[in-house]
């Protein structure tokens, strides 16, 4: 990727995010309107009494405690709604509810079949098999159950307990952990996004693959995070998983010993609108087993993520990364080990290669429960030196989708999704597949 076209696309970042304030005068986003219709849905039982029978104070109170559930600065549309029935306590000091959601996906692929049912330009097979032009699946990955506890304490202040799992696992079908964290006030303990993230960012998706540059690395961490005025700042210390390709005699990798270290600094307009630039190091480690000697590399990531509301109708998502050593953060070179590989002109030695990539993305809301959206993305191998010609050197895709909310907690869609994988060699081969969904939230 040459510079001038990096300077491009980080200048459409920046124009997406320049362009949003000026619409913060407006009227509510349909799109946070139909958040606000989630939290409408929601019932509350009261320990002890009726809940219409408390003071207003008390019922803006309950409101605002139940709103923290969707304070999320890590939220994606994908993430669970918040649960139909949540019990609180005599005072409304303390809420907690279970919840989760049903879903089920439809899938069919045509022009040459991924081995998977998320769609992934990297997975997109390059020789042609007649045997597997087409194939037609189903999954009902991505039906979660969470609990979830929210409070105030007069000496802790904001608290928040959330534990989910989801059937994402072999597949599709196992129940595995997906988050499981604690916060008081500014600090997050627990298994939840890295801060070198920003769902939120991320357009909607019916596949759950998502875009092909999307960072979407969950590990446990501490997390620092205060808001001051419109400004959001973050640090975390993060439990390292990393991805090294060695060779066999030649390399290894060797035990991580150092936290990843991660951050943001976000400037924020509204609830669901904001610019934030996030930026994560890494220690990478490996052994030289022809030397007999360690090394140890500093690996880092940038990445710039605007989300708006330029007019009610319309919201708009954009995200930029490039680093060293952060493939394995998430996106299309997650399928594969990049954090590290071989150094092609010294035996022995691993690099740390480059990457880039981008999504754009716009929604459009017909009305607060009916919406469209499409999205491109790209990512970008930049190894130096050679690689194998059959190597992955980029991958495209792009969606269009139409979602439909028929009452509040029901949520269909029908989508479409291409995508292209192009090696070293020049060889290359599109992908494409129509997918439906039915979800139901509780």
């Amino acid at each position: 990727m040459t510079s001038i076209a990096l300077s491009r696309l980080l200048a459409v970042a920046a124009i997406v995010g320049a362009l949003a304030p000026a619409a913060s005068g407006q009227s509510r986003s349909l799109a946070d309107q139909h958040r606000d219709s989630m939290l409408a849905s929601q019932h509350m039982v009261m320990a002890g009494r009726d809940i219409e029978t408390v003071s207003p104070e008390m019922r803006d109170s309950v409101r605002s405690l139940i709103q923290m559930f969707y304070d999320d600065q890590f939220r994606h549309s994908q993430d669970p709604e918040v649960p139909y029935f949540m019990f609180l306590s005599k005072d409304a000091s303390l809420a907690g509810g279970i919840g989760g959601c049903v879903r089920m996906r439809g899938y069919f692929d045509w022009d040459g079949a991924q081995p998977t049912s998320a769609f992934a330009p990297y997975l997109i097979p390059i020789d042609r098999d007649p045997a597997k032009m087409r194939h037609f699946g189903t999954s009902p990955a991505g039906t979660t159950l969470f609990v979830s506890v929210i409070g105030r304490n007069p000496s802790f202040g904001n608290c928040q307990i959330y534990i989910e799992a989801n059937f994402n696992g072999y597949n599709t079908r196992d129940f595995h952990l997906k988050k499981a964290y604690a916060t008081v006030n500014d600090f997050t303990v627990g298994y939840a996004s890295s801060s070198f993230s920003d769902p939120a960012a991320v357009p909607p998706m019916i596949d759950a693959q998502g875009p092909n540059n999307k960072i979407s690395n969950t590990s446990v961490l501490v997390r620092w995070m205060p808001k001051v005025g419109r400004w959001v700042f973050a640090v975390s210390a993060e439990t390292p998983e990393t991805h090294i390709t060695a060779v066999d005699g030649q390399s290894e990798p060797i035990e991580e010993w150092l936290p990843d270290g991660a951050g943001f600094v976000q400037y924020e307009w509204g609830p669901t609108s904001h610019v934030r630039l996030s930026g994560i190091v890494r220690s990478l480690s490996y052994r030289d087993l022809l030397s007999g000697r360690n090394h140890y590399k500093a690996g880092w990531g940038m990445m710039l993520s605007p989300v708006a509301h330029p007019t009610r109708n319309i919201t708009t998502y954009c995200s930029v990364n490039y680093g060293r050593g952060y493939a394995g953060m998430g996106g299309d070179l997650l399928m594969g080990n990049y954090d590290l590989v071989p150094d092609p002109e010294r035996p022995g030695r691993l690099q740390m290669p480059a990457s880039f990539g981008y999504c754009l993305g716009v929604q459009y809301n017909f009305t607060p429960e009916l919406y469209a959206s499409t999205s491109i993305s790209q990512t970008r191998y930049l190894p130096s030196g050679q690689v194998d010609p059959e190597e992955y050197k980029y991958g495209m895709m792009g969606n269009v989708n139409l979602m439909w909310n028929p009452v509040p907690r029901l949520q269909t869609g029908v989508e479409f999704d291409y995508g292209l994988r192009h090696n070293f060699s020049g060889r290359q081969r599109w992908g494409r597949r129509v997918g439906a969904m039915v979800q139901f939230s509780f």
